[in-house]
């Protein structure tokens, strides 16, 4: 390590790397200096149950935002499969089920319609409206920020425009859909990782669900074959190749910077540069910086990784579980369900039952596996457990979660869940469960919140952010790159990009 460097990037994430490969490729000397003993941040694989042999996508597990021009720019050996079944939803109560099936579109009809007749058609508009804004707006996410009025017109259907980024979303969800069951399943991509209810005036759960349907102009999310890890250990090799120097097990301290120079403290040194990026969040660069933090981030979710010995038998008998657990298994997700586990979470009390949301890595890529493993991951992500239920007394809160959340799950199978897990030559049940306070300690994500902080709408607020890169702070050589920058969120190396760009001075 040089006591002085161009470039010092704060966080060794998918992001901070993605900047540092850039910065690098253009000559700039960069340092990454990542706290924990691997790169990779929140994307990354690990084997978490002592004598098993599978990778599991420990944290961060789905690819959608990231585009392929990067991985193109950049010459990434990496790649995604898509999931043929997008996502099975058992009807509570019943032994019925709802299967979007993204190949079969007969299939998904027949499905559609035995809960709500002209669900399908409905479906379609609704989807293909969001379609339209995806392909409109995702290409803008590499590009200076537009404004407000630009990216409107860039969209080209006001009515669109009305009900993602000016309306509560659950207006536009209970025009377009009389059923329960399938305005829950629309929901749920509004609330990963965000606390907020479909009517939220703040809009958060807009901004949510519109990172999560304009991915690469299709909102597909697919499997990173290899897990996460895979990607960021390739944008590791990347960034290295480029001459980038990464350093681990080593964390900045403060940061003194006055838009011309900047100091990055060490423990027992200090390194120069000309910029600082952030791979961090931004409540972690106010520390840093010695600035009041403006934003209190909190996180929504329980995280619950798994291996099965075999997947447990379904109340509905007409999809296998292969098929089921295949895409995004919705678990007591309904629209009033989740808007009663959000009151009941804001009152401070666990929801009952606990809206979660699981699928399997393995059947898609079953390379995470080790020679001879006969098992299944199972990812499992709540919605609407916000950080401040684990807060009084974090250990018991976060049994209690991890109780009433298997306990949902059991509710909607034919058998306990339990009753599958692979165990470890040990005797022990392979299952981990991560609270919002678990990834604050862990990652450093304020509150845990796996976006940083609330995210924000992809076009500039102001007449300041028009043009840039959304990236910019208050002190000139002090740029966000990493979830909490504007157009950030999610597995994307969009901040990363944007960093870099605004760094070497470019307009697009």
């Amino acid at each position: 390590m040089r006591s002085r460097y161009d470039v010092v990037v704060v966080g060794g994430g998918h992001n901070g790397l993605v900047a540092a490969a850039y910065l690098a490729r253009a000559g700039r000397s960069v340092l990454v200096l990542e706290r924990s003993e691997r790169m990779g941040g929140a994307a990354v694989s690990a084997s978490p149950f002592p004598g098993v042999d599978a990778r599991l996508s420990r944290y961060a597990y789905l690819v959608s935002l990231l585009p392929r021009f990067i991985v193109d720019e950049l010459g990434l050996r990496f790649e995604t499969r898509r999931r043929r079944i997008a996502s099975y939803t058992p009807v509570p109560g019943s032994d019925e089920a709802v299967l979007v099936d993204t190949v079969d579109l007969d299939r998904t009809r027949a499905s559609l319609e035995r809960v709500s007749a002209g669900a399908f058609d409905a479906w379609q508009r609704f989807y293909d409206r969001c379609a339209r804004v995806a392909r409109a707006v995702f290409p803008t996410l590499l590009e200076p920020l537009p404004t407000r009025d630009a990216l409107r017109a860039r969209v080209g259907d006001d009515e669109a425009w009305d009900m993602l980024f000016e309306r509560p979303l659950g207006e536009a969800i209970e025009a377009a859909f009389e059923d329960d069951v399938l305005r829950g399943i629309v929901l749920t991509d509004a609330l990963i990782g965000t606390f907020a209810d479909a009517h939220d005036p703040h809009l958060r759960q807009n901004r949510c669900f519109l990172y999560h349907v304009i991915g690469n102009g299709t909102g597909a999310w697919d499997v990173p074959v290899g897990g996460m890890g895979a990607l960021t250990d390739e944008l590791a090799r990347c960034a290295a190749d480029a001459g980038a120097e990464l350093v681990t097990g080593t964390e900045a301290t403060a940061i003194d910077a006055d838009g011309l120079r900047a100091e990055v403290r060490l423990d027992g040194r200090v390194v120069a540069c000309d910029h600082v990026v952030a791979g961090c969040a931004p409540a972690v660069l106010d520390r840093l910086l010695g600035v009041p933090a403006l934003d209190q981030p909190e996180g929504a979710q329980l995280k619950v990784n798994m291996l099965l010995s075999r997947f447990p038998r379904l109340r509905d008998g007409s999809v296998p579980p292969e098929e089921a657990f295949a895409g995004t298994f919705h678990v007591n997700e309904s629209y009033e369900q989740l808007e009663v586990a959000f009151s009941r979470a804001e009152a401070g009390r666990l929801p009952s039952p606990v809206p979660c949301e699981i699928y399997c890595h393995s059947l898609t890529d079953p390379s995470i596996l080790g020679p001879g493993l006969s098992a299944h991951t199972l990812t499992l992500f709540s919605l609407q457990t916000p950080a401040r239920l684990f807060e009084r007394d974090r250990a018991a809160a976060g049994r209690e979660a991890l109780a009433a959340t298997l306990a949902s799950l059991d509710s909607v199978l034919a058998e306990p869940i339990e009753d599958c897990l692979l165990r470890t030559p040990d005797g022990e049940p392979c299952l981990e469960a991560k609270t919002p306070l678990d990834l604050e300690d862990e990652l450093a994500l304020p509150g845990g919140n796996i976006f940083h902080r609330d995210l924000a709408w992809p076009f500039a607020e102001d007449e300041v952010e028009a043009g840039g890169w959304g990236t910019e702070t208050e002190t000139a050589n002090v740029h966000v790159g990493g979830a909490g920058a504007r157009r950030g969120g999610g597995v994307s190396g969009i901040p990363g990009r944007n960093a870099a760009m605004a760094i070497l001075g470019r307009a697009g």
